[in-house]
């Protein structure tokens, strides 16, 4: 009785889609299945496939997952730059704030308070480029279980926060614009119920990205430029469309 209770138990889990591993994070079909969701919505982009990495609050690589059939149906140089999203989100977000990959673009910049940011925790190359081609993307993919490190200022990356908002790592995603790249992030984030976000820097007081640069320089310190008026309207919408803590 007991066996068929707990069998029945995960059925209902993996039905609702929230299936997930020891430390709260979602498994690798679960954050697949939610991608392909996401890619299919207008995000203001070039409407490509995306990749998606999950990393744990030590910056250990849990998930690297495509949108696509195939690992070549996705720009190939985006699999470690959406490892170096979740790894800079994870790396510059606390239990209290959050700060989006996009949130350090303009203090990055020459000039800026953070410059030369970006280079101060180069990728590990080994894991990056290490193993058989073969496991790239799935549940095998050769950067899981390894810290990959890397440092990215442009959008897609984003913190992860449970229910209780305990920060648990980050999620980056990358394949189309950087501001395609943001709104994806943030709508798989909030599918996976991982956007209790805590507090941020932007209008909203969370992790949006903030298109405020003019003339060079952004307003408010921590802006990102438009890639195109699509995008950031989807951005601006995002609070109200994907509002934090509101789960599914």
């Amino acid at each position: 009785m007991t066996k068929q209770i707990i069998v029945s138990i995960s059925v209902l889990i993996l039905l609702a889609g929230i299936q997930v591993n020891a430390e709260g994070l979602p498994v690798h079909e679960t954050v697949r299945t939610a991608l392909q969701k996401v890619v299919a919505d207008k995000n203001g982009g070039l409407a490509l496939n995306m990749w998606a990495t999950v990393v744990d609050r030590d910056g250990v690589v849990k998930i690297v997952t495509f949108s696509g059939e195939d690992r070549g149906d996705q720009w190939p140089g985006s699999r470690v730059i959406s490892a170096q999203k979740a790894n800079t989100a994870n790396a510059f977000s606390l239990p209290k704030l959050a700060l989006s990959s996009a949130n350090l673009f303009a203090s990055t910049q020459p000039g800026g308070s953070l410059y030369g940011l970006q280079h101060s925790n180069p990728i590990d190359t080994v894991v990056a480029y290490g193993g058989n081609s073969q496991d790239i993307g799935t549940a095998k993919d050769p950067m899981i279980d390894k810290k990959i490190g890397g440092i990215n200022v442009f959008g897609g990356g984003l913190a992860l926060y449970n229910a209780k908002g305990t920060l648990l790592g980050a999620l980056g995603v990358s394949g189309d614009t950087s501001c395609a790249d943001h709104n994806i992030a943030w709508k798989l984030r909030h599918t996976l119920n991982l956007d209790n976000v805590p507090g941020g820097v932007s209008v909203t007081k969370d992790d949006n990205i903030i298109n405020d640069i003019k003339d060079g320089k952004s307003v408010g310190g921590f802006g990102h430029p438009a890639c195109s008026d699509e995008a950031a309207k989807v951005a601006v919408g995002l609070p109200k469309t994907h509002p934090i803590g509101s789960g599914k």
